[in-house]
């Protein structure tokens, strides 16, 4: 892909994401992913129904009538998009590969936090990290950061999700709000990296998948390639035993993914790729800003 086919690319995507962005999400990413926490704002005159804990006991002392503390939220967030570019990304078998989906997803989130007024910042990672973007703020930043989506090359087509979380652990030093935006197939654990880092910031997953992940049609004789090992294969997928097996281990994965999401307290969406994502978004954002 050439830089004019790229850039023409990122204003499609720039026209789409940040419409969703200010028409639909705005009010949800707000209430749904919170500031750092309440700073002080002014003292004024006690009124009734005013908490009573919230009394300044300094000045009502020094005025002889009841003050109290005013306090605001300290909305500004950063959030770290976690992108995984190995060689899955590229499979899809219906109306679209995951990484375009990967593409949309992290373009509406990024507009979502800079109409915020927050901070976005990537990390790419396949079996290693592959390049950091710090967060910042600003239009150029978010269509830098759509132009990397686009058009990024990895040095690796493998994945190591623990990798990446030692390393966002390790590189964001101020609490954030990070989504994990990956298709989570991967053949280490990364169960405890995921624990460490959710205590430290606000981790959220992003699952996204192929509908051909987790069943195979019957179709005869398939030719199979590992995108990330490189291994090739004959598949008879003609064989149910062979599909209700492949499906069988699929649920087993899927299952084991729920439970470290779970045992984590991450909050998670699984998004298929050929699938509008809006929903899904919306769902995650509004049960977080419900607390269900």
């Amino acid at each position: 892909m050439d830089t004019s086919d790229i850039l023409k690319r990122v204003r499609r995507i720039e026209i789409k994401t940040r419409g969703l962005s200010r028409n639909i999400f705005a009010g949800e990413y707000h209430s749904a992913f919170k500031g750092r926490g309440m700073t002080f704002s002014e003292v004024r005159e006690y009124r009734y129904g005013d908490d009573t804990r919230a009394i300044d006991w300094n000045v009502t002392a020094r005025y002889n009538h009841p003050y109290v503390k005013v306090f605001e939220e300290e909305r500004e967030l950063t959030v770290v998009l976690m992108i995984d570019v190995s060689g899955s990304r590229d499979f899809g078998t219906m109306s679209r590969l995951k990484k375009n989906q990967i593409t949309e997803i992290a373009a509406v989130i990024a507009f979502s936090a800079i109409q915020n007024n927050d901070k976005i910042g990537v990390i790419f990672f396949s079996d290693r990290v592959e390049k950091f973007i710090p967060p910042k703020k600003g239009r150029t930043h978010i269509l830098h950061i759509i132009r990397e989506l686009i058009g990024f090359r990895p040095e690796s087509g493998r994945t190591d999700i623990a990798g990446a979380l030692q390393y966002l652990t390790g590189a964001i030093k101020k609490r954030c709000t990070c989504f994990v935006i990956s298709d989570f197939i991967d053949d280490h654990v990364f169960e405890r990296p995921l624990v460490i880092a959710n205590k430290k910031h606000d981790v959220v997953a992003l699952r996204v998948h192929d509908r051909r992940e987790s069943e195979l049609p019957p179709v005869g004789w398939l030719y199979l390639k590992d995108a990330e090992s490189g291994e090739r294969a004959w598949v008879n997928t003609s064989s149910r035993e062979l599909r209700e097996e492949y499906r069988r281990l699929t649920l087993e994965r899927e299952r084991e993914l729920d439970r470290v999401f779970k045992q984590a307290g991450v909050d998670v969406a699984s998004i298929r790729a050929d699938e509008d994502y809006v929903r899904a978004l919306m769902a995650l954002f509004q049960r977080r800003g419900t607390g269900y």
